[in-house]
């Protein structure tokens, strides 16, 4: 029979892994929390860097379309030398006479022009500029929401994968013990060789899980490291779920009021509707303003011109090939085609919600069979080790038992991973997955603040000009 002392050991040493290796053991204090590493992403996540920066482009087509009802000022210097030669051949003049004459002429101009009356073409192009801000926006939001779950899901996989290394260590030892028990058995004449054999395999196929395992956690570590923008240190548990609603329906309706994707969608058709409206009243004739002031002189003579004007103008395009009409039907294809777009986005959304709701009870439901699992695993694993000590079991029943353990505990742990991505999968298809919902501990971005201050097109030497040119040097990363 076994040795009393081994079988001991090996009780003491399944024990104590159910106890170190219990489903997200507390860990050492100041260990990195699931806050800490949601801060992580949000502060270095080089897709929102990109995101900003599309915004800040958003930004300036504001500015940009609001120039067209400013005034316009231009001005040309010309510097021109003239030279004339001529001989006479008769007349008044003598035969032969030669003149020459030459000049070094200089010129300035200024035309300033205004736009004061286009039915209000400038005016929707702007406000189809403000909604594509608005828009862009919301995109930006939704980047932020996948970079948080994207964070949440690597640090729950380094969580996860490290349990399971732990498990794989855990079974090796144990296997090993098995194993030199096995060996002493035979040299008694209580087991054969095949006892010895299977042990041994047992043995090979627990270390060869153990390295895929460690792999799994190298690969999870680099994952962290992309998402939150830093190597993993000690990981806490995270902490309790988030507050979610218990019904389908009422998160299918805070997704469709709220949702960034929705929103995003919604003003890219208001913008649509309007550069269809933009592109109709450009049909219609415009009415502007001009001014203009030039100056001549000319050098080494007391010549000088100066001339000035001022007029209103009227005009319209009658024709020009086409190409006013067929932007006003490409504009109505446009809208059409954004607001199909926006049906497709809102079932999409809905479906996510359902989706996410149900990954979640899943995860739940697992939770509750692993465990479950893992306790009869655990009496059925310590029945058939005391019966193996009898005798009434062979070795390889003990093995399959240690087996059918080990992958009850790493159910467990994999649906518990499992279980918090979807609680945040679930946040994120309601739209609520962001910094600020989240009451991340950072410094929020203002979307709100760049458009402040380009919106009216500073000029460069402004003194708006001059702070914004401070702003995007600060910007810059390179």
């Amino acid at each position: 029979m076994m040795n009393t002392g081994k079988m001991r050991s090996v009780r003491s040493m399944i024990a104590a892994s159910c106890v170190g290796l219990g489903l997200l053991a507390p860990m050492a204090t100041q260990a990195e929390t699931l806050a800490d590493a949601l801060v992580g992403a949000y502060n270095n996540s080089g897709l929102l860097d990109q995101n900003r920066a599309v915004l800040r482009a958003a930004d300036e087509d504001v500015a940009i379309a609001k120039s067209a009802l400013k005034p316009v000022l231009q001005w040309t210097g010309n510097l021109t030398q003239s030279y004339n030669r001529s001989v006479s051949g008769g007349g008044t003049t003598p035969a032969g006479f030669k003149n020459s004459t030459d000049s070094l002429t200089t010129s300035v101009n200024l035309v300033a022009s205004l736009l004061v009356y286009d039915f209000g073409s400038s005016r929707y192009s702007i406000e189809a500029a403000k909604e594509t801000v608005l828009a862009t926006r919301e995109t930006l939001v939704s980047a932020e929401q996948q970079i948080l779950l994207r964070a949440v899901d690597a640090y729950m996989t380094v969580i996860q994968t490290q349990q399971l290394v732990s498990l794989a260590e855990n079974n090796v030892r144990v296997l090993t013990q098995e194993l030199r028990a096995a060996r002493d058995r035979f040299e008694v004449g209580e087991v054969t060789r095949t006892d010895v054999s299977l042990a041994e395999a047992e043995l090979a196929a627990a270390r060869s899980n153990l390295a895929g395992a460690q792999g799994d956690f190298i690969s999870a570590k680099a994952y962290y490291k992309v998402a939150v923008g830093r190597e993993p240190g000690r990981l806490s548990p995270p902490p309790s779920l988030p507050k979610l609603s218990n019904s389908i329906a009422t998160a299918k309706a805070l997704a469709v009021r709220q949702h960034p994707d929705i929103l995003s969608v919604q003003h890219q058709v208001a913008a649509a509707d309007l550069l269809v409206r933009s592109n109709e009243t450009a049909l219609k004739p415009n009415v502007s303003v001009q001014g203009s002031y030039g100056l001549t002189e000319t050098f080494d003579s007391q010549a000088s011109t100066r001339s000035g004007s001022i007029g209103f103008q009227v005009g319209q395009t009658i024709y020009q090939g086409g190409a006013l009409s067929a932007g006003v039907r490409k504009s109505q294809a446009q809208r059409d085609a954004q607001r199909g777009n926006l049906h497709v986005v809102v079932k999409d959304v809905e479906r996510a919600v359902s989706d996410a709701y149900a990954g979640l009870a899943s995860a739940r439901a697992q939770i509750e069979a692993s465990q479950r699992q893992v306790r009869a695993a655990q009496i059925a694993f310590d029945g058939i080790r005391e019966e193996a000590s009898l005798g009434a079991r062979t070795t390889l029943d003990v093995l399959d038992a240690e087996q059918s353990l080990l992958d009850a505990r790493s159910a467990r742990v994999s649906a518990q991973s499992q279980l918090y991505v979807a609680a945040y999968s679930v946040l994120s298809a309601t739209g609520q997955l962001t910094a600020q919902d989240l009451k991340l501990p950072v410094q929020i971005y203002d979307p709100s603040a760049y458009y402040n201050m380009v919106k009216d097109g500073p000029t460069k030497y402004s003194k708006e000009g001059k702070q914004l040119d401070r702003v995007l040097k600060a910007l810059q990363k390179d």
